[in-house]
């Protein structure tokens, strides 16, 4: 799994949405851009798969913008990363889709234990959390 440039902006992005924010109001492109220093044509297409998985709200005409359509103690990163198109999957080992080793893989389980703990931690991350600056720790699986 690699987090590739667009999930890391959609973070950055929706982070800086819920500062902007603060009382709920829409937020321009261009006022992300600038505080965020991030194209806004690539800003565009993210808010586009934000607001198709149902994230953002767009708000049309001057004042207009983007704005949460989610509580931001409900919206984790796991979503904004889902959104934005991101695989979260360590490999591409997936015994739904045909694999040549299955049943007998031995290595199944390690990967899927992997994937199940780093989806399980990005949806501990709630928005809420990071503004707050209350972000879980990965915890050792080794005590």
């Amino acid at each position: 799994m690699r987090i590739t440039t667009r999930g890391r902006y959609a973070l950055r992005a929706s982070l800086a949405l819920a500062e902007l924010s603060r009382d709920g109001g829409p937020v321009s492109i261009t006022v992300l851009s600038e505080k965020e220093k991030i194209s806004q044509i690539f800003l565009e297409q993210i808010f586009f798969k934000l607001r198709k998985a149902g994230i953002v709200n767009s708000v049309r005409g001057p004042g207009g913008g983007f704005c949460f359509a989610v509580p931001l103690d409900k919206l984790n990163v796991k979503q904004i990363l889902d959104a934005s198109g991101e695989d979260l999957n360590i490999t591409e080992c997936d015994r739904r889709t045909s694999c040549d080793r299955d049943p007998d893989c031995l290595t199944h389980q390690v990967w899927e234990g992997l994937d199940k703990i780093t989806n399980d931690y990005f949806s501990g991350i709630t928005v809420a959390k990071l503004m707050g600056k209350g972000i879980p720790q990965a915890s050792s699986a080794n005590p």
